[in-house]
């Protein structure tokens, strides 16, 4: 009688950079977009549409767009340095030197600078949804589904359906 032996040899992976590791699975679109100024005068700011497309399991909503101001950006960044393991991405600069009168130009109110910061507010939230880790913090969840985002919520993980 012939002994079957099992095939104990390791799948031959290709080797993971930081992209493939820290990159938005391929299950999973966020885009920042239609940025909108409103507002006046020391009022004044602007918003980005986010839009997330998604199926993977751990989100309640498989499609869902929320705007969100730059200071929006900063408290996720800051609840995720706070409550998770993440090693959290920068944001793009608050650009100081842009918000002082008497400019030629418009500040951070100008296009050039808006289309920049969009750019790396995109590139900041694809990195962050992207990372596993992070997918299980409630604070994500909220910002990018929830139309209003609660600051007095809970930390907490969120867990599978």
């Amino acid at each position: 009688m012939a002994e079957t032996v099992a095939d104990t040899r390791r799948l031959i992976t290709k080797p993971q950079n930081l992209n493939d590791a820290y990159g938005p699975p391929s299950n999973f679109l966020d885009d920042v977009s239609n940025p909108q100024t409103v507002g006046v005068g020391r009022g004044r700011f602007t918003t980005y549409e986010i839009r997330v497309k998604t199926n993977l399991p751990i989100f309640k909503l498989k499609e869902s767009t929320v705007r969100r101001k730059y200071s929006d950006f900063e408290w996720l960044r800051s609840e995720l340095e706070r409550e998770s393991k993440v090693v959290v991405p920068p944001l793009p600069g608050k650009a100081f030197l842009r918000q002082l009168p008497f400019r030629g130009d418009d500040g951070i109110f100008d296009d050039n600078f808006i289309e920049e910061r969009k750019q790396g507010l995109e590139q900041f939230i694809n990195k962050v949804a992207g990372h596993p880790l992070a997918q299980n913090e409630r604070c994500l969840h909220m910002f990018l589904q929830d139309e209003i985002i609660d600051k007095s919520y809970t930390p907490s993980k969120i867990r599978h359906a």
